[in-house]
């Protein structure tokens, strides 16, 4: 039977990976609790989709990260209307030029853009939605089905580092990482 080591050994092999480690009942029970509590700038509903879409995973690993490690291979966070309208989005350096001479589009940072002709509905309101993520490095080919891989809330990816024996250190962060093993 799959113990799941040959995935960590995968994941640990990533440049950028400082530490790798499946989550057990006990922390993912505290994540689902911070998780339903946080809230953006200006009191704006925050959606882990990506999270809850893991939660479905029979395994469930985290990636402790330092800058080295590669960018996603698409947006991790979305801004959508609640009547499902996308109103902004990540973007990365190698997708920025895509917007830098658009009129419709507001930076909010070098990394988010809100596009200025998208309204939420009457009485609707907007939340930033984090999706899941695909992760091409697990596969069907090294025993993995079903993979989605997303980013912890701030105050998530703190107690996970903290439950994991680890110092606070700005330069890191987690990713988790959910599969079915084939």
């Amino acid at each position: 039977m799959d113990d799941g080591i040959g995935q960590l050994n995968i994941l640990n092999g990533l440049r950028g990976v400082v530490k790798v480690f499946y989550l057990d009942q006990e922390i993912l029970r505290r994540i689902k609790e911070e998780e339903a509590t946080v809230k953006a700038t200006g009191g704006i509903d925050v959606l882990n989709m990506g999270f809850e879409e893991a939660l479905k995973r029979k395994r469930i690993a985290c990636i402790v990260k330092d800058p080295r490690f590669r960018p996603p291979p698409e947006p991790t966070v979305v801004l959508r209307s609640t009547d499902g309208k996308l109103m902004g989005i990540e973007v990365f350096p190698h997708t920025a030029k895509e917007y830098r001479d658009r009129e419709d589009v507001v930076w909010l940072s070098d990394g988010f853009i809100v596009f200025t002709e998208v309204k939420p509905g009457d009485g609707e309101g907007e939340a930033f939605v984090m999706p899941p993520v695909s992760f091409p490095e697990l596969n069907e080919g090294n025993g993995c089905m079903n993979v989605v891989s997303c980013s912890p809330a701030p105050t998530c990816d703190k107690m996970i580092r903290e439950y994991a024996g680890m110092e606070d250190d700005p330069r890191l962060a987690s990713i988790l990482v959910a599969f079915d093993p084939l």
